[in-house]
């Protein structure tokens, strides 16, 4: 089968590098524009698109696939089937139904819980225990399409983002190559997702990454993984002559109680509920360091932070 692989970031390129190493035809790659990036702000590449021309293969980074002239191009293209994985950009019907096997998208949740754009950060915010990888063949619905192929896996009590994320990357691309392996033998078969139990993972706001003291430990601890290490939960504290922000990409529940944000014992906090030790920081311009770390850096530590 041709294929087209539609993908942008880290956790996309197991896939389609599995894809590549399974034999399959991928005829084109398709991302999101390079971005400006870094102190300079040059313009940087996706981690897909650098692997994609890495194995020699041609790679579309159109802004939109909604016009006529974005349909046309991937018709000229002629693919048997479209490979999703985290791509960033909706496909319109044209787009959908071109190839004549369909489009499939691999999905980071256990579909219909969290479907939208960030299932994994949603899954470790509202604390659940498991999670998984499925496939399922795209329809114009936001992530609303009948299941292929899944698998399941626990959710640590102190996984971050980033850690779970790695997971299911790994899981997710053994998943799409036996669902394509299904799909060449026309063997490929879906149920719908079940009516219930559907929620939305929205994309995270810049307006939510702060921590709010007053929450209990737990979900307090659970924002931090969940963010961790992008965009990263933060707070403010006086940590030197100015109050400065705080990213902490990884804590633990502690015992304590005080005040919200009361600093109980080097760097255990108090919540709402109980309290949380922090254990990696990390602060503006710098790089992560461990809580030890930190506090050798510290002249005072302040009775509280924001």
């Amino acid at each position: 089968m041709r294929i087209v692989f539609f993908g942008t970031p880290a956790f996309a390129v197991p896939t389609l590098t599995e894809i590549v190493g399974q034999g399959h035809e991928v005829v084109a790659v398709y991302s999101r524009p390079p971005r400006a990036a870094g102190r300079g702000l040059s313009l940087r590449k996706s981690p897909v698109h650098e692997t994609a021309e890495r194995f020699g293969i041609p790679v579309e980074t159109p802004r939109s696939l909604r016009d006529d002239e974005a349909s046309a191009r991937f018709a000229d293209i002629a693919p048997d089937v479209g490979i999703v994985v985290a791509y960033g950009l909706i496909l319109p019907a044209p787009i959908l139904d071109t190839p004549p096997e369909g489009c499939l998208n691999l999905h980071a949740s256990l579909l219909p819980r969290w479907r939208g754009a960030a299932p994994i950060a949603r899954a470790i915010m509202a604390g659940d225990s498991e999670t998984g990888v499925m496939v399922m063949r795209m329809e114009q619905g936001l992530d609303t399409g009948p299941v292929a192929m899944a698998e399941r896996v626990p959710i640590g009590a102190d996984a971050t983002a980033g850690e779970l994320s790695e997971q299911l990357s790994r899981l997710g691309a053994d998943l799409m190559v036996r669902a394509l392996a299904a799909l060449s033998r026309g063997g490929l078969e879906t149920v719908p997702q079940a009516e219930e139990g559907v929620t939305y993972a929205s994309k995270i706001d810049k307006a939510e990454t702060r921590i709010d003291w007053s929450r209990p430990a737990e979900e307090v601890h659970n924002h931090i993984r969940g963010l961790s290490p992008e965009p990263g939960a933060w707070f403010e504290g006086k940590f030197g002559r100015n109050p400065e922000r705080i990213k902490v990409l990884r804590s633990a529940p502690a015992d304590g109680s005080g005040a919200p944000g009361t600093v109980l014992d080097e760097l255990t906090i108090a919540c709402g509920r109980g309290a949380v030790r922090l254990i990696d920081l990390q602060r503006a311009g710098r790089q992560p360091i461990k809580a030890d770390a930190f506090l050798r850096g510290v002249r005072d530590l302040p009775a509280s932070v924001a």
